[in-house]
Formats: structure tokens, sequence, C-alpha cells
């Protein structure tokens, strides 16, 4: 079985080229020609998303203040059904007096066992 050779074949016209001259380079000056510049552009991506990150929230910010002025006016969702709020829904239990109830056991359907011996 023939031995591959560990170089790979690059014909003449490539020892010319950018690519070949920055391979030469980035194996002499890897942080250099790579990591540098790797930094650069993550710290550079990070100051130019910034302004479209608080862009978003800004808009989210926006929608949830016009939902809010609707929800004063007495505008109702889904066709007049009213939408469910977790605080609104807390604070309405809380207000019951859950001291007072009584254990009620639940009907069975008929034929069915209803669990006591």
């Amino acid at each position: 079985m023939p031995i591959f050779q560990r170089k790979r074949f690059r014909p003449a016209s490539y020892q010319n080229t950018i690519a070949a001259s920055y391979r030469r380079h980035l194996a002499r000056h890897p942080f250099l020609l790579f990591g540098l510049p790797f930094i650069t552009t993550m710290v550079a991506g990070s100051f130019f998303l910034t302004p479209a990150t608080a862009l978003r929230y800004e808009r989210h910010d926006r929608k949830m203040r016009q939902l809010s002025e609707e929800e004063k006016m007495g505008i109702k969702k889904d066709g007049g059904r009213k939408v469910a709020d977790a605080g609104e829904e807390y604070y309405r239990l809380a207000a019951k007096d859950l001291d007072d109830w009584e254990n009620k056991r639940v009907e069975r359907f008929k034929g069915e066992p209803d669990g006591v011996l």
C-alpha cells in the first residue's frame, strides 16, 4: 500500500498568493494574525450591538406601556374575554377567607368505585 505524502500538493502559482503569505506568517505569529483580530472583532461587536439591544428593549417597554394604557381604558381581548393576569389572580385568591371551608366528597359516576371500604 502506498504511503501518502505529508505535504499537500499546491500549484506553483499558489506560492505568490496572499493566502500563502498569510499561512507562512501565521505559523510564526499566531496571536498577532489570528488572536488579536478575533478579540478585536468580539469587542467591536459588543460595542456595535449595544445600541441594537437597547432599541429592542425600548420597543418592548413601549409595547408594554401601550398595553397597560389599553387595560386602563377597559379594553378586553379575545372577543370580550378578560385576559388572565397572575398578579390579579393572586390578590383575588388572597382576599378570600380560606379558614372557613368544608371538606366535600366528590360524587362518583354510577358503577364507579367510591374508594370506601
